[in-house]
């Protein structure tokens, strides 16, 4: 049973109406417990099991810890403690889209623009967090907007592709400035445009979420949305391992300008050529530092252990002299939204991939949300479960648009945090509500942001290769958990990723496919948008796989007598379920978004067939 349903009754049991009164004194005494008694600030909680690490020699625990369920009453410390660690899961994700954005690939901001955008991006998160867990009403209607579950957002990656590539193409054609000697200059108006077309296009988020779920998983089966997250991820593996080897910027350029013969230019401290041996063993040392975490760390260590690598490989580059402190010692001591505004336009060849991009994060979202509901120990079917997807959904596309009005690109539901959920079994919105808090704490210092900024690119490119590789392997995990590999998924599969891949390795394949040189600039706009897309590998993939997915028809021999492997007791694969890529709705469904390797089966093994099920 939900516990949003409350508690059953054989028989009708009157409750006693309650004044005003009564609700003051309960929620008092309440109050007091909480906050001025050891049982409040502590419980009887076992402490060293997030603390406590996994070495070889160490004698295991078997006994799990409490479980703490979504209104479960849990000391304030703890929470404290768990929402402290859910930030710390979610922090690496939050200020890596604002660091490329604002960096050489991007619109090349000043560092104070980019410790702007990171605190920003911090103080949002949190912010837009809260309206995802507390999950309100709208008034007379059925819908919802949030979850109500520990369902905390942040930048989605997806944007990154489609704003490095519409900030190239808006420096190719003098939207964005470039000093005489090709150098790019800093291009506010370019960022505002991509921020301004964002509140636009989420929109289309908003009316999608106002779908039955049922025909939302239809359109987005796992056929669709597996090649699609890992696209994402491959395509932004690039960057973070050139920003390991050194920058992704104008140093990391084959015929590099004379300021940028070193990364990250010759004024730097510590500089060095791109690609130095230097610069690829920090970004090592970061990398191997996770691999430790993971391998011989407490429960805390592990869903943090992005985090400990970044902060060792700070370390040791601060022991090394590869830190400039100029930008932090400038930097103010506090920081809000609107400290710096950029001015919102739309920029027309970019409507057409923001949709893409939304529909992407609609479909993100449902994966997500699946996966909490299923660690939370919720239910994944069921009117309240679908009436979580739609407001969760809704509170995307809501966010979207007050992102964009803060200055911030798309946000999504995060995926990491549904670790945090599983390894501390807790669930609890308390402290889900503390992470929240703990975001803009980090946001509201600028001090903090600043230090993030000025941390050297090799130290952000080892931690962000890999987070970007484990967006990837999520979309490799969506597929082979939701899609029969008979031969007709496998044509599907196939034939959307050999535009995508295209797409991604060779970006600019299409530049010179449209030859119009003429003074229509609304023509020249849409076939910019076009242009756009087909250079966007993800995009391409998405929409193709769709396309095919809803033409070919399945190939009935095929499902007869198939074995769908990790499904759980009780769900079957209906013929047109097949036809859609997708598991009915007989039982648990496979997730459909970033987070899917967090789901559990509910029941029973794999190896059910059709005609068992």
């Amino acid at each position: 049973m939900d516990e949003d349903q409350g508690p059953s009754h054989i028989a009708p049991h009157a409750m006693p109406k309650r004044t005003i009164g009564d609700r003051v004194t309960g929620f008092t005494r309440t109050l007091a417990h909480t906050f001025l008694t050891k049982e409040g600030w502590l419980g009887d909680y076992d402490y060293g099991f997030l603390f406590r690490p996994n070495l070889p020699f160490m004698r295991k625990i078997n006994k799990p810890a409490v479980f703490f369920g979504l209104n479960d009453r849990m000391p304030v410390l703890l929470a404290l403690i768990l929402g402290f660690q859910h930030s710390l899961a979610m922090l690496a994700g939050i200020i890596t889209p604002p660091i490329i954005l604002a960096g050489g690939g991007g619109a090349n901001f000043t560092a104070e623009h980019s410790q702007y955008l990171v605190s920003s991006a911090l103080i949002v998160s949190g912010l837009l967090s809260c309206i995802q867990i507390a999950r309100f009403r709208i008034l007379k209607t059925p819908y919802y907007i949030g979850t109500g579950l520990i369902s905390v957002v942040g930048i989605s990656f997806s944007i990154i592709p489609v704003a490095t590539g519409t900030f190239n193409q808006m420096y190719a054609n003098g939207m964005c400035p470039t000093a005489a000697d090709g150098t790019r200059l800093p291009c506010p108006d370019g960022y505002g445009a991509i921020l301004g077309t964002a509140a636009v296009c989420a929109l289309f988020e908003v009316l999608l979420s106002f779908l039955p779920p049922k025909y939302m998983l239809r359109m987005f089966p796992p056929i669709v949305t597996g090649p699609t997250v890992m696209l994402i991820g491959i395509s932004l593996i690039q960057s973070g391992f050139q920003n390991w080897a050194g920058g992704s910027g104008s140093c990391a350029a084959a015929n590099p300008l004379p300021e940028y013969v070193v990364c990250p230019n010759v004024g730097a401290p510590h500089a060095l050529p791109w690609g130095s041996a230097e610069y690829l063993g920090l970004g090592f040392l970061v990398f191997v530092t996770i691999i430790f975490c993971e391998r011989f760390g407490s429960p805390i260590m592990k869903s943090t252990s992005v985090i400990l690598g970044l902060l060792v490989g700070c370390i040791v580059a601060a022991a090394c002299g590869y830190f400039d402190r100029t930008s932090i010692d400038a930097a103010p001591v506090a920081s809000f939204m609107w400290v710096h505004t950029f001015k919102l336009t739309v920029y027309g060849p970019l409507v057409l991939p923001l949709l893409a991009v939304y529909l992407v994060c609609a479909c993100e979202a449902v994966g997500d949300i699946t996966a909490t509901c299923d660690v939370s120990r919720l239910e994944v079917e069921g009117e309240i479960y679908e009436s979580r997807v739609q407001g969760g959904v809704l509170a995307d596309g809501i966010n979207g648009i007050l992102a964009a009005l803060c200055t911030i690109t798309p946000m999504t539901t995060f995926a990491q945090n549904n670790g945090v959920i599983a390894l501390t079994r807790c669930a609890n919105r308390t402290a889900g509500f503390c992470c929240c808090f703990f975001l803009i704490i980090m946001g509201v210092f600028s001090k903090f942001a600043a230090s993030l900024v000025a941390i050297p690119a090799s130290v952000i490119g080892g931690m962000t290769t890999f987070l970007f590789t484990s967006v990837a392997v999520s979309g490799i995990a969506i597929i082979t958990r939701g899609v029969p590999f008979n031969r007709r998924n496998r044509f599907v599969l196939t034939a959307g990723l050999a535009l995508g891949y295209g797409a991604t390795l060779v970006p600019t394949y299409f530049a010179t496919f449209f030859t119009y040189k003429g003074d229509n600039k609304s023509l020249q706009g849409f076939l910019n948008a076009i242009e756009l897309i087909m250079e966007t590998g993800f995009a391409v993939t998405a929409l193709f796989t769709m396309f095919l997915n809803l033409v070919i028809p399945y190939e009935f021999e095929d499902i007869d007598d198939q074995t769908v492997e990790g499904l759980p007791t009780g769900v079957a694969l209906s013929k047109e379920g097949a036809a859609a890529g997708m598991v009915a709705e007989k039982g648990s469904f496979s997730a459909s978004g970033v987070g899917s390797d967090d789901i559990r089966p509910v029941e029973g093994g794999p190896g059910k067939t059709v005609k068992e099920a």
